[in-house]
């Protein structure tokens, strides 16, 4: 059963934003969909098994962004 977490990244303006946090994250063991929500900066991650918070923070920090 897959699980669903949300994150608030801040600091992302734009779609290139977008496409860099979601493919970081994309790059998560297990992760099998990445919604991100531009205005509101949430960032919906469906994967196989519940991902360690410090795992999402690395993605997002790679991309660029930090988590809220």
């Amino acid at each position: 059963m897959s699980t669903t977490q949300t994150f608030t990244v801040t600091g992302m303006t734009c779609g290139h934003c977008v496409a860099s946090v979601t493919e970081e994250v994309q790059e998560l063991a297990g992760v099998e969909d990445v919604a991100v929500d531009l205005p509101t900066g949430a960032v919906t991650i469906t994967s196989a098994a519940p991902l360690d918070e410090s795992a999402v923070k690395a993605a997002v920090e790679e991309a660029g962004y930090q988590l809220a």
